[in-house]
């Protein structure tokens, strides 16, 4: 499939340089002399290498031919993941440098989606927020009420996020997993 520039947008994966690449950034820009171009930042699907490239308006990029499954986390042996595809049951490992931030939120029976470029695994799609318990923080001290004072809790998955006081060992929290950080109390 071959996309224009007027179609790019964020998320938009596409061939550069024989490579998957996806859309990190873009800008149409119109300057007042001259044609249009799109401005653009890509993230390498198997690299993690991130390329600025400026299309000209009109210009054309082939998508790549991605397939997406639907697989459960099963569990971490040392430095890979091992995932079970929900309609087969055949399992692959993916190895932790693969996943990147995507790792600091898994937690077993977790489903998510695996990306594979011709028939090698080259990451994952993580939902945008999930609730995970927390497994250690200090507590709260009566009286430290700074604006917005937050304190360090290690979630159930080994991760470490900022929270407010108030959360307690054992709360269940949301968490954005694009940022990373804290978004309320799960009751």
């Amino acid at each position: 499939m071959i996309v224009d520039t007027t179609e790019f947008r964020k998320g938009l994966r596409i061939i550069q340089d024989g490579e998957p690449f996806t859309i990190v950034e873009f800008q149409h820009v119109k300057p007042g002399k001259g044609g249009a171009f799109v401005r653009t930042r890509l993230k390498s699907l198997i690299t993690g290498y991130v390329l600025d490239k400026t299309f000209r308006s009109g210009d054309k990029a082939e998508v790549p031919d991605v397939e997406e499954k639907q697989m459960q986390f099963l569990y971490k042996d040392g430095t890979q993941y091992h995932f079970m595809d929900e309609a087969t049951y055949d399992q692959i490992f993916i190895e932790e440098e693969n996943l990147g931030d995507a790792k600091n939120y898994l937690k077993e029976s977790m489903v998510i989606t695996v990306v594979f470029y011709k028939g090698k695994t080259i990451g994952v799609d993580i939902q945008n927020f999930v609730n995970l318990k927390i497994a250690q923080t200090e507590p709260g001290i009566k009286g430290d009420t700074a604006q917005n004072a937050t304190k360090p809790a290690i979630l159930e998955t080994g991760y470490t996020v900022q929270v407010p006081l108030f959360i307690e060992e054992g709360d269940m929290i949301k968490v954005d997993t694009r940022t990373g950080q804290y978004i309320e109390r799960v009751k």
